[in-house]
Order: structure tokens, then C-alpha cells, then sequence
């Protein structure tokens, strides 16, 4: 129990004591221990499972729209001949990448190359499909783009204030992307006068980007110097985040997301208090990353007692309502009216087809694979080790699935947990196995990439 408290900080005394009380008993030895022991090797079989059964059923005609599930994406191969010299960059980085871990010296010299690096495969594996125009296709050309953001633009034709007051009201005639988040990124959008797919995308990515510094940021303030870069490189390598990081306004929210990560876990006290107004501003983007509130919840529930998470929690509930309360006074926008179209869309939409019963199990599957295999081994490793981040995403994973919030595309739509899950894997993954995990990941990515239409 010393070497845990010393690594993580203290926790909670009680729960302590009931955690020695229960090894002294034997309560966490015998089979218990030892499925714990083996939890990457069981989740590995029943994600198996999961893919085999979701092939199954769309080779009997069931249709879910997921022609690959529990994946969104399809089976369609196709290259651009800047994937050769793709593959030899990321060849190239999985032989340099590694070095970082120690050098430079200098956190911040890591902060701006982890910046660098992570910019440069985002954009590189955006270009080996399709070259150049896989970086905004998806809000121009695709298929897709009538689903996606700018569509809904000429809803801000009268304003700013116009728009917030009658979102309620004039949301379900939107896109479907406008339509499932609140307005937070149309009104970016407005504000900055994009209107086109290329300034989107230059949006997303300069945003989306800042994600890598912010993952070894977040990494520095649970582990050490070393198993935070590690994180970092984790992150810029995993698979959903070189698919999806320039090409989806989820790589945008993982970036706000992480900003309130950071602020809820700091170590100092007036950081901390930054977290639930970050907190509040991302809600206006995305209503998932409310959940980054959660997990940051179970884990200073973890490091530091029950007293401090309630503290984090009414924290949070206060600047929401204080937010949402200042900006339907100054606007007239109506969270709650929003909240009731959006379910209503989602009820109506292709969630319906898609069986509880297979995504309860497929969503995680889906996150899980997209966020690398290597690196999903060993997540689940600390995992099993109780591991504070691995626990903490764990139960925010285990409830949205729970709850049914995403059936599918959660390799998107929950890319802003993959840096925890980055962060989780760190801390077991063995330094001389540091460089053969990058090359899977790299691996895994382009042959995704090549081989699948992932839509973003």
C-alpha cells in the first residue's frame, strides 16, 4: 500500500484500510487476483466475440448501418500515391519518437516537439487516402458533409443572440451534428467568419493538435517524467487519433476537454478552480466531455477522499448553472429545451436500429480497437492493477455504455478519453517495449486508413 500512496498520493484513509484489511484476509487473493491477472487476456476474448458476433449478423442482413460492427466504417480499400512516402515518415518516427523520453531535457522543448510531431502524422496519414483533400473532405465533398456543421451556418444569419434564443426552437431542422451538440462550435465558426470546408478543417486541426502537450501535461501530474512522455508519444501514435485528429470536430473537443482535465487534477489550488468553469464552457461544445467531470471525480475520490470529489462535484454543478443561468439571461438560450430536441432527434435517428444488446458490449469494443491494440493491452493492465486514470475511465466507460448514450462511432466520438487511456497504459508498459508498441500503432493506423473508408 506504501509504494501505491507514495506514486499516486494519498487516498481516502478509510478505503485504505478496507483495501489492507481485505489482503490480510485473502478477500483480494485467490480467484479474484487472479481474474484480475487476466483481465487483458478476457476483455481480448469478448472483444472478439463482440466483432464476430456484429459480422454475423451483418452477413444475415441485419441492417444497423454499420457495415463493419461494431466499427463505423466499411471495407474499402483505396491509396493515393502519397502513401508511400507516408509509410517511410512514420517509419522514421517510430525509430526517433522513442528518443524523446529523454531528450531534451527541457519539459517545455517536449511540450512544442510533441506539438510538431503530433501535427505532422495527423496531416501526413490524412493525405495517404486521398491526398491533400482528405484534410477537409469530409465537410465538402463527402457524403457526410450534409450531416457535419457548415450546413447549419445560415441559421446565424440574423446574429449571434437571435440564434442562442431560438436554438431550441430551430434545432431539429438542423444537421445532424448541429442538431446532437450544443452551439458552441457553430458560434466559433460564426464568430471567425469560416464558412468554407478548408477553414474548418484549419480550425480543427490548429485546435485539435494542442491535444498532445495538454495529454503530457495531464501526464505529468500523476506520473513521472519519463512514463509522461511516454503518454504523450501514446497519444500522438494511437490510431483514433491520427484518423480523426484533423478531420473531426471531436479532435477540437478533446483539446476543451483536456483543458478542464488538467485544471480538475492540478496539483495547486488555483488551478483547481479553473476546472468547473472549463468545465461549463466545453458543455456549450459537446455534452460529452461533462464526463471528463465525472472521471475527474473518481479520481481525486481515489487520490485524496470522498471530501474533495464533492467538493469537485458541487464545484462543477454551481459554474454549469451559473453559465447556463448567465447566458439565457444575456441570450434567451434555453439549455433544457435544447436537451429535449436533441433526444429527440437521437430517438428518431439511426440509434433505433442499432440493438442495445450488441453496443452495450460494441461501444466499448469499438473505443478500444480504434485506440490501439498495444495500447489497450496495457490499459487494461493498469487496469487490473488499480491504477487511479485506468479506473476512473473505466467506470465513465462501463456507464455511458451502461446508459446506451453512443451506440457506435464511439472510435470518434469518444476520442477525447483516448488521452486517459493514453496515461492509463504509461504507467505498465515496459520501456524496452516502448518502440515496438509505436510501430503497431502506426501500423494499425495506415492500414486503417488504406483499407477502410472511416468517413472522417
Amino acid at each position: 500500500m506504501r509504494a501505491y500512496e507514495v506514486r499516486n498520493g494519498p487516498r481516502n484513509h478509510l478505503g485504505s484500510l478496507v483495501v489492507e484489511a481485505g489482503v490480510a484476509r485473502g478477500w483480494l487473493g485467490g480467484p479474484v487476483a487472479g481474474l484480475r491477472r487476466r483481465l487483458p487476456v478476457l476483455v481480448a476474448g469478448g472483444a472478439a466475440a463482440t466483432v464476430a458476433v456484429g459480422l454475423a449478423a451483418q452477413a444475415r442482413g441485419e441492417e444497423w448501418l454499420a457495415p463493419l460492427a461494431p466499427f463505423l466504417s466499411s471495407w474499402e480499400p483505396r491509396a493515393a500515391w502519397f502513401a508511400v512516402p507516408v509509410a517511410g515518415l512514420l517509419a522514421l518516427a517510430v525509430v526517433g519518437a522513442p528518443r524523446l523520453v529523454t531528450a531534451p531535457s527541457s519539459p517545455r522543448a517536449f511540450a512544442a516537439l510533441s506539438l510538431g510531431l503530433a501535427l505532422v502524422l495527423q496531416l501526413a496519414v490524412g493525405v495517404a487516402r486521398d491526398g491533400p483533400s482528405g484534410w477537409y473532405a469530409v465537410f465538402d465533398t463527402s457524403p457526410e458533409a450534409g450531416n457535419e456543421y457548415l450546413p447549419a451556418l445560415p441559421a446565424l444569419d440574423f446574429g449571434a443572440q437571435v440564434f442562442l434564443d431560438r436554438f431550441s426552437e430551430v434545432a431539429t431542422a438542423l444537421p445532424v451534428h448541429a442538431v446532437g451538440h450544443p452551439p458552441g462550435l457553430l458560434l466559433v465558426l460564426h464568430a471567425l467568419g469560416i464558412d468554407g470546408a478548408r477553414g474548418m478543417a484549419a480550425l480543427i486541426i490548429a485546435v485539435g493538435v494542442a491535444a498532445a502537450p495538454l495529454t503530457y501535461v495531464l501526464a505529468r501530474q500523476a506520473l513521472d517524467e519519463r512514463t509522461a512522455r511516454t503518454a504523450t508519444l501514446l497519444w500522438i501514435f494511437a490510431p483514433s487519433a491520427l484518423l480523426y485528429g484533423a478531420v473531426s470536430a471531436d479532435a477540437l473537443y478533446t483539446t476543451l476537454g483536456l483543458v478542464a482535465a488538467v485544471a480538475f487534477l492540478s496539483r495547486r489550488r488555483w488551478s483547481r478552480a479553473l476546472g468547473p468553469p472549463a468545465l461549463a464552457v466545453a458543455s456549450l461544445f459537446s455534452y460529452a466531455l461533462l464526463a471528463v467531470g465525472a472521471l475527474a471525480a473518481v479520481a481525486v475520490a481515489r487520490r485524496h477522499g470522498v471530501r474533495r470529489a464533492m467538493v469537485l462535484a458541487a464545484g462543477s454543478a454551481l459554474a454549469l448553472g451559473v453559465f447556463y443561468g448567465l447566458l439565457y439571461a444575456v441570450s434567451g438560450y434555453d439549455p433544457l429545451g435544447t436537451l429535449e430536441a436533441t433526444e429527440q432527434v437521437y430517438r428518431n435517428s439511426v440509434a433505433r436500429i442499432r440493438p442495445y444488446s450488441f453496443w452495450v458490449f460494441g461501444s466499448p469494443v469499438a473505443f478500444l480497437v480504434a485506440l490501439g491494440l498495444p495500447t489497450a493491452w496495457y490499459a487494461l493492465r493498469s487496469l487490473a492493477a488499480g491504477q487511479t486514470i485506468a479506473l476512473a475511465l473505466a467506470a465513465v466507460i462501463v456507464t455511458s455504455a451502461v446508459l446506451g448514450f453512443t451506440k457506435a462511432e464511439t472510435e470518434r466520438i469518444w476520442l477525447f478519453l483516448v488521452p486517459f487511456a493514453c496515461v492509463a497504459a504509461a504507467e505498465t508498459l515496459p520501456a524496452g517495449r516502448l518502440r515496438i508498441v509505436l510501430a503497431l500503432l502506426a501500423a494499425q493506423a495506415l492500414a486503417a486508413e488504406l483499407l477502410l473508408d472511416t468517413i472522417w
